[in-house]
């Protein structure tokens, strides 16, 4: 019997254990990661405006394992040995015949003062510090901004600020606070949420010219200070600051032979699998992947990858050349907390409907669709 590792409990490592156990009921199947949970990184949105608490998005795994006969350790993955069959974790080492690596990216924390700003996406414990701190204000600027790395072009998150930023304008106009806050965008590319395609790009910023949101953009970044934000072009105050960076790799990478691209991420042909690895496949942030340069870091994109993963990693261990691709599509809702636009994005076609309330209420139903796999 075939003993396959996954590490991570995120979009793509949860989709390759679902797609292994659906190709091969008899396959052993390990899942390695800090806490067995996943955190429905799409819904942090919701937490400031309370129509999501952290209990509703932060979803234990034990039912899921139970039913997918998964054998869960619990450790942080620290290294790899003997090309990958080994997985160095801080509770010992763990074998394996094959291996998923599903550890999601690392924020780049390099510019002084990143720690006056909070970084959303790292989870449940810094938005509820931001809705902390924004009800505690009677009014000052808000500020929001991403910057990605430029040696990974694809290794950025912009939609979620989209999403704060708008949802906290509409958040404090039901507050009926909204006359008493400046709200600020910020970010160093000259166009930012063009990876969204031209017509997204171009209703995002007519939004905030719309809701008097002011903006600053295309000059690199230079430092965060407690109550300021500093580029090379310009400085402004900010009494709260969040700010999503560019990714990069896990720092465990460091402590192995794994290839990496330039911007630190694992490199992987176009069926996920790790280059010069036998039996090694990677999906989502951790990788690398060959495609076009507005490739997201998504959960959709995630989850493509890692049912090619899996496929192909099947297919290995019962001898078959790897022969799965994945279709690298932008899919997503930029919402606020009321409606959402629809975006839709693939190398034949970018779409961009209408705001309307629609698009909220499809997003809350996919939401609920999606976690019931896992409850």
């Amino acid at each position: 019997m075939n003993d396959v590792t996954v590490l991570g409990t995120g979009f793509a490592a949860l989709t390759a254990v679902r797609k292994l156990r659906a190709a091969d009921e008899q396959v052993k199947i390990t899942v390695v990661a800090p806490q067995p949970s996943l955190v429905y990184l799409p819904s942090l949105i919701w937490l400031p405006s309370d129509q999501r608490k952290p209990e509703d998005i932060v979803i234990p795994l034990d039912n899921f394992f139970k039913r997918n006969d998964v054998n869960y350790v619990q450790g942080a993955a620290e290294g790899l040995e003997d090309g990958g069959r080994t997985v160095k974790t801080s509770t010992g080492d763990v074998k394996n015949d094959a291996l998923i690596i599903g550890t999601g990216g690392r924020f780049i924390k390099k510019l002084p003062g990143i720690e006056n700003a909070i970084t959303p996406c790292e989870g449940v414990d810094p938005v509820m510090k931001f809705k902390e701190k924004l009800e505690g204000l009677d009014g000052g600027t808000l500020a929001f901004g991403f910057a990605g790395n430029p040696k990974e072009k694809s290794a950025m998150r912009g939609g979620p600020m989209f999403e704060f930023l708008f949802g906290t304008d509409e958040l404090l106009r039901r507050q009926g606070r909204r006359d008493k806050f400046k709200l600020v965008f910020f970010s160093p590319a000259p166009k930012p949420g063009d990876r969204l395609g031209p017509k997204a790009r171009a209703k995002l910023m007519e939004r905030m010219h719309d809701l008097d949101i002011e903006i600053h953009i295309g000059h690199k970044m230079v430092r965060f200070e407690a109550d300021k934000v500093v580029t090379e072009g310009t400085e402004f105050a900010a009494d709260l600051i969040m700010f999503m960076p560019g990714m990069t790799g896990n720092k465990w990478f460091d402590n192995t032979d794994l290839p990496r691209s330039e911007g630190g991420l694992i490199t992987a042909d176009k069926h996920c699998k790790v280059e010069g690895f036998e039996h090694t496949y990677v999906a989502g942030d951790s990788g690398s992947f060959p495609g076009p340069d507005w490739q997201p870091k998504q959960a959709h994109m995630a989850d493509l990858q890692a049912t090619a993963a899996a496929a192909n990693l099947i297919d290995e261990l019962n001898g078959k050349p790897a022969s799965h691709t994945f279709r690298v599509e932008l899919m997503c809702v930029i919402d606020d907390n009321k409606t959402g636009v629809i975006v839709a994005r693939t190398e034949k076609l970018g779409l961009a409907l209408p705001r309307m309330r629609l698009a909220h209420r499809t997003k809350e139903i996919f939401e609920r669709k999606y976690l019931k796999l896992y409850r």
